[in-house]
């Protein structure tokens, strides 16, 4: 298609049926009938970019010489004029039009694509099972759309930050109601309709779960999160049921409290003080903690304090009390805020990102983050500080959490 018009004007050459008449002042083209049809079969099949085909505008060389766009008269003769604002307006509106219309060569949903020299078999079915954003790149013309909606990881997004916070003190609080067993059967359901979600959502045919996602979520979402990446949220429920599976119950509501509370405040006070130079961490110690701050870290410890402290002084200690007395009880809930900020802290900033293709088979775009690692950090951490100050691991917290 490539080359269909040079070679028509070659056979109109040969045919001796073009007769040019230059003008280097009106730079205009006089053919003859037969030259003028092969002229139009040529134009018709060139492959171009964004011209005039079909009644489309093109811009391609092969075409306008440079830029121009041509026009063909009824007398048989090509004019070219300079392209005008609003025809690059025009050819922006169909490249966004043609990006959002699939193309003719794509497959079906369910055809099985042909597999090249440079793809192997597996790829093929996984690519043909996820479709093309499997890899992490964004296919759905509906993630695109949101995409260009919502704020990056830059942004404050207070609203994002109270969803955060009361979705994570609201699995705290049922996992210190329900059973342990029932808790982590149900909360590995939902991580798995989650990853089922995030995997199926970027294929052609799947935009329906894009629209669901943000009329249910909306601004909460992040940019890069419609963007080929996975929300928050599977990682969100996969690091709760991890952790209520490996801890005991007490430790486990503190950590996942600690991702309540310690994550989105880290993150504001952070953001807060991003300008505080001498506070910053930029490249950070082989990648752990980059681009995050130590005030941003200290402020999500300190705000974590008083919720700790009000958790923990109304436990159910039995006749004895509290071990240690009103000192340990300060001494735990400061080291349970700096163990879930610190663990904030390590994840760096932007997320590591496992490679696309793992010996040539495409995997998920899965990465580090906070909401699987606070969590799971932060609990291991509390069963450390319950054995360093001598309080029984199996100590029940107050069924209301803070009341």
């Amino acid at each position: 298609m490539f080359f269909s018009r040079p070679l028509l004007l070659l056979v109109a050459v040969s045919l001796n049926e073009v007769s040019l008449a230059i003008d280097p002042w009106n730079k205009q083209i006089s053919v003859s009938p037969l030259s003028r049809s092969l002229l139009s079969t040529s134009r018709r099949s060139a492959d171009c970019s964004g011209g005039v085909i079909n009644n489309k505008l093109c811009s391609s060389p092969l075409l306008s010489g440079g830029g121009d766009v041509e026009s063909v008269s009824p007398s048989g003769e090509i004019s070219t004029t300079e392209v005008s604002d609003a025809n690059e307006e025009a050819v922006e509106q169909q490249d966004i039009n043609e990006a959002e219309q699939p193309k003719e060569e794509e497959l079906e949903d369910g055809e099985a694509p042909a597999v090249t020299d440079n793809d192997s078999p597996a790829q093929s079915s996984l690519e043909n099972l996820f479709g093309e954003g499997f890899g992490g790149h964004c296919v759905d013309s509906t993630a695109k759309k949101y995409a260009k909606k919502l704020k990056n990881r830059n942004n404050l997004n207070i609203q994002r930050k109270v969803t955060h916070c009361m979705f994570g003190l609201f699995f705290a609080g049922l996992n210190t109601i329900i059973p342990r067993k029932t808790f982590v059967t149900g909360t590995a359901g939902i991580t798995a309709f989650s990853l089922t979600v995030e995997l199926l959502r970027y294929r052609r045919g799947f935009g329906w779960m894009n629209n669901a996602m943000h009329f249910f979520l909306g601004n909460t979402l992040r940019k890069h999160e419609m963007e080929g990446k996975f929300t928050g949220s599977f990682y969100f429920f996969f690091g709760v049921t991890l952790t209520a599976y490996a801890f005991p119950k007490s430790a486990a509501t503190l950590g996942i409290c600690q991702l309540a509370l310690a994550d989105p405040s880290a993150s504001f006070f952070g953001a807060r003080t991003r300008h505080v130079y001498w506070s910053r961490i930029e490249g950070g110690l082989g990648g752990l903690g980059r681009n995050k701050g130590i005030l941003g870290f200290l402020g999500g410890a300190l705000f974590c304090f008083p919720f700790n402290y009000r958790m923990l002084s109304i436990a159910k200690w039995g006749a004895e009390g509290i071990p240690g007395g009103r000192q340990s009880l300060i001494l735990a809930s400061l080291s349970l805020g700096l163990a879930g900020a610190l663990a904030d802290l390590a994840v760096p900033t932007p997320a590591v990102c496992m490679p696309k293709t793992v010996l040539g088979v495409p995997v998920p775009p899965f990465h580090i983050d906070d909401n699987f690692v606070v969590p799971i950090l932060s609990g291991y951490a509390c069963t450390k500080i319950f054995t360093w100050l001598a309080w029984p691991s199996s100590l029940e917290l107050s069924k209301r959490i803070f009341f």
